[in-house]
């Protein structure tokens, strides 16, 4: 009950918060929320099936150039081109799964980096897709039904609401037999396999459903930046971040990512005001530091802390009381007053 009064709470906040900030921090929140989207997606992947892609910047790239490359080219609504992209991703994700969930641990991870890299070197070489330079989204045409406005706000609702429809299939997932597939899968391999489970099949199944969320991701920012190009949507600093979004908040947690891209946004936002143009690369030295000290301190990741820390107040407070109540008793026992 207490998880649900604070999930409630928290989107009443976000609610209310565009009522009661200027437009420079309307901006901050909209980067929050488009860093816990990604790394909610991410989390299905990289949390639950404990599959660490340090590559899904691809799938990121891969929606973003979807929908510019079919607005630009073809007229195509970027509704559609959301949707587009996000299917182009999953189906995409299965020459992704299959070249490199033949190998586990470290060796993946590698793996996924190098995929990442080739697709960020095509995208680079594409003259149709605006090689190194990039897409510009036109503004000619502006509303909800191009998805294309003046103002932060509407973009604001739409980070809002890609959100929480990933976070509402991460907690579908979760409860769902595809959820004890993936934990079972991630603790156990072995014992999953031994009790029928394909494991080769669900990690598919959780890298393509993260791939679709991933791109219509990435396609929200191409439409609220109006730009795509290979460095800004395809790098690996990027797919760095999404996975740490999750692991400093709490892997394989559902509202885990959302606290780390409160955190990570932050400290990111801090840095670029401190020290502005001469910080240049200071984010990825950030983000060592932040890997670092999880890996040693927190491997939990901030919810865990925070569970922990809740654990050894409860313990203590329960040590107090049994302490009282026996001295209570000895107080009864020898015919004092208690």
């Amino acid at each position: 009950m207490k998880n649900y009064l604070f999930a409630f709470a928290v989107l009443l906040a976000a609610v209310l918060l565009p009522t009661v900030v200027d437009s420079s921090h309307l901006n901050t929140a909209i980067l929050v929320l488009m860093a816990a989207q990604v790394g909610v997606a991410w989390n299905m992947v990289g949390g639950y099936a404990g599959q660490v892609s340090l590559g899904h910047a691809a799938f990121y790239g891969l929606g973003a150039y979807a929908s510019t490359l079919l607005l630009v080219k073809f007229g195509v609504n970027p509704w559609i081109g959301v949707i587009s992209g996000g299917t182009i991703a999953a189906f995409l994700s299965l020459a992704f799964g299959w070249s490199c969930f033949r190998l586990k641990g470290h060796y993946f991870a590698m793996a996924t980096i190098a995929v990442a890299e080739l697709v960020q070197i095509f995208f680079t070489e594409w003259e149709y897709g605006g090689a190194a330079v990039g897409l510009y989204v036109p503004m000619d045409k502006q509303g909800w039904l191009w998805m294309n406005f003046a103002t932060k706000l509407p973009y604001y609702w739409l980070a809002l609401g890609l959100l929480l429809l990933t976070l509402a299939a991460n907690w579908w997932i979760e409860r769902s037999y595809l959820g004890y597939y993936f934990r079972a899968i991630k603790d156990e391999p072995d014992a999953a396999r031994s009790i029928g489970i394909n494991i080769a099949r669900y990690k598919q199944i959780a890298l393509s459903v993260s791939a679709f969320f991933t791109a219509i991701g990435g396609s929200l920012y191409a439409q609220k930046e109006l730009y795509v190009d290979p460095n800004s949507v395809l790098s690996t600093a990027l797919s760095i971040k999404m996975a740490l979004v999750a692991i400093l908040g709490g892997v394989g947690t559902l509202l885990g990512p959302v606290i780390g891209a409160v955190v990570l946004t932050s400290i990111e936002e801090f840095t670029r005001i401190f020290f502005g143009a001469t910080g240049r690369g200071t984010d990825v030295v950030i983000y060592a530091s932040l890997i670092i000290v999880i890996a040693v301190f927190y491997p939990t990741g901030i919810i865990g802390w925070l569970r922990s820390f809740r654990g050894r107040r409860a313990a203590r407070l329960d040590a107090s009381r049994q302490m009282a109540a026996h001295e209570a008793s000895q107080q009864a026992a020898s015919g004092e007053a208690p």
